[in-house]
């Protein structure tokens, strides 16, 4: 049993907890499992993986110097101890700005779990449900990145799930209970190179999914036949695999230079009516003097990048305590590196755990009375915030909390749905809707929430161009995806907006299991199963089981169909549209010390990785 680190016993908090968790902070799963709150305070004791064995061990996280770490000890493999977060008042500011947990799934797939994550699958443990699926569509793919090994090449066969397998895979993701799964994302491999992917788009419409997405290293989309015809089958938007602006970066992360790929898919993508995500796997002394590059570019490409995903790298074997704290890059590090690259764009107020849109979703319950979209996820798990660029000339950018007080409206917002909670178990109420007449509670709860949005706004210092109207406009863009980037902006009330984000994924290192418990990114799995994304891929945990049982083949014995699109070949490029030139803007970015040395390294890998 490891013991507390004499000098981390400082006690620290953020954030009170709300007394409104009281009442809605739940006590058990839809299921029946008991759930355990997140402590508000530091230092905590919870669970963690041994990264030698892969035993669930107790674990700490503490304060020490000013910074976050996790220890924990393994009766065979030691002691172990990691950064979670450079800064404890960063750190804090997402940790304790949180408004309370999920219940899980009416229907788990695994209903008699008794531990977390060996147990997996989805089981009767889960407290989220399912805010966005993922589906490995295949683990072939036309490159080769020296961070990702959930690839045919690196595990020597291919798992390829049939047609008929992903579509009944799409059919349980549609019969989650309480709330089906709306937001697919087609992944691998490179998920373009199965051949039905179009089909596979196709199904995925016809059974409802409300926005189908897929991860793409670009290179298939970037013809604008085949962009055309996915656009058409459905897809809604793409995961930009985007690790910088320069191709020396590429060199290192991709082995090889694709920065005219990533250049020409997102012209593709502008042309064709596709949004645009950019997911940057960042590695420390790689491409991390490159995020606010990143963020400038999204920016001025604002009409087609919606947002940004950062994802820092995680190690995948058995690293030294030394190498570790040296090489490791978390949120933390991310968000203050875009304060001094970007000079004060992305400031460190703008930044929110991924739950804060919670009140809504408890508005939503309290005036349908019937359960919503809810994300749920643990506060480690991620935040972003929101910059809104002026349409026009994109020359003007300001963050949402320049000019709108998030925390504040959010807190109104989640007292508004009390109020319409009681006010619908009162006697007058219930006299009213006999009558026909309980949609008032619709119409006052949808008043209450645009007086509380209003008095949060600061016209005056907000970019050029935002009024209320257009605010409203950019929040309902968010829970109708057709709305997209409108051409005639005004009139249609839409306006430019980034999402700024960063998930930093699990390895065995900082693994917390109330974490991976509190999962929204879910995998249909061809086993038949639902996994949380950081038991799927992380520690490493069932991803390598998974697609070993269920391999279709050889890797020599695969015999590709001949389409372009669905072959694994490296060299493959298109030519770009008619009349489009494909040029990187120069944004000063300065390469890093390793000059253009390939980085090959055993120790990292990006967020699918599955093999250590």
């Amino acid at each position: 049993m490891v013991e507390a680190n004499k000098t981390g016993q400082e006690i620290v908090k953020g954030r009170d907890r709300p007394s409104f968790l009281n009442r809605y902070q739940p006590k058990t799963t839809l299921s029946g499992s008991q759930i355990k709150e997140v402590p508000w305070t530091l230092p905590y004791w919870t669970e963690s993986l041994c990264p030698e064995c892969l035993s669930v061990i107790k674990a700490r996280k503490f304060v020490e110097d000013g910074q976050v770490f996790m220890e924990k000890e393994c009766v065979e493999h030691g002691y172990f101890k990691e950064l979670i977060s450079s800064d404890i008042n960063f750190y804090l500011s997402l940790f304790t700005n949180r408004y309370g947990d999920g219940n899980g799934l009416v229907n788990p797939l695994v209903g008699q779990a008794r531990n977390c994550p060996e147990d997996c699958g989805i089981c009767n443990m889960h407290h989220s449900h399912t805010c966005m699926a993922n589906i490995d569509l295949t683990n072939r793919c036309d490159m080769v990145c020296p961070v990702c090994y959930a690839n045919a090449n690196a595990a020597g066969f291919v798992t390829e799930p049939s047609f008929e397998q992903i579509v009944q895979m799409m059919k349980t993701l549609r019969a989650r209970k309480p709330v089906p799964v709306k937001v697919v994302q087609f992944s691998g491999g490179e998920p373009t190179c199965h051949p039905r992917f179009l089909d596979i788009v196709r199904k995925a419409k016809e059974l409802g999914f409300s926005h189908i997405q897929m991860a793409h290293n670009g290179k298939n989309i970037s013809d604008i036949n085949f962009a055309k015809a996915a656009r058409e089958a459905g897809l809604d938007s793409i995961y930009l695999q985007f690790d910088g602006v320069t191709p020396d970066v590429y060199k290192k992360t991709r082995a090889e230079d694709v920065l005219d790929v990533k250049l020409q898919a997102v012209e593709v993508c502008r042309k064709v009516g596709l949004r645009v995500v950019l997911v940057p796997t960042l590695i420390k002394g790689v491409n991390d003097n490159q995020v606010g590059a990143i963020v400038r570019f999204a920016c001025d490409n604002s009409d087609v990048v919606t947002g940004i995903s950062f994802q820092p790298v995680c190690f995948t074997g058995r690293i030294s305590e030394k190498d570790r704290i040296s090489k490791r890059y978390t949120i933390t590090h991310l968000a203050k590196d875009l304060v001094e690259q970007t000079n004060g764009l992305m400031p460190l107020n703008n930044w929110f755990p991924l739950g804060v849109t919670q009140p809504f979703s408890r508005l939503s319950e309290s005036i349908s009375g019937n359960p919503a979209f809810f994300v749920s996820c643990h506060p480690d798990c991620g935040g972003g915030g929101h910059l809104f660029i002026e349409p026009n000339e994109r020359k003007e950018i300001k963050a949402l909390t320049e000019f709108f007080d998030l925390n504040g409206a959010m807190t109104d917002i989640q007292h508004l749905s009390e109020r319409i909670s009681v006010r619908k178990s009162s006697w007058l109420f219930k006299q009213l809707n006999r009558m026909g007449l309980g949609k008032t509670n619709k119409y006052f709860g949808g008043l209450g929430a645009l007086r509380i949005l209003r008095k949060h706004f600061n016209k005056a210092l907000a970019p050029k161009g935002l009024t209320f109207p257009r605010l409203l406009g950019v929040m309902d863009g968010y829970r109708d995806t057709k709305r997209g980037r409108e051409p005639n902006a005004e009139k249609t009330f839409s306006y430019n907006t980034i999402f700024v984000a960063a998930m930093h994924f699990q390895d065995a290192y900082n693994y917390d299991v109330e974490r991976a418990k509190r999962c929204v990114i879910h995998h249909a799995a061809p086993d038949g199963k639902m996994y949380p994304f950081c038991t799927f891929n992380s520690g490493p945990y069932h991803r390598a089981r998974v697609e070993k049982n269920e391999k279709t083949t050889e890797l020599k014995a695969y015999k590709e169909n001949g389409d372009i699109h669905s072959s694994t070949s490296i060299k493959k490029r298109f030519a770009p549209p008619a009349g489009v030139t494909i040029q990187a803007k120069d944004y000063g970015v300065k390469p890093n010390d390793t000059g253009d040395k390939p980085f090959m390294p055993k120790n990292y890998g990006c967020c699918s990785t599955a093999k250590g």
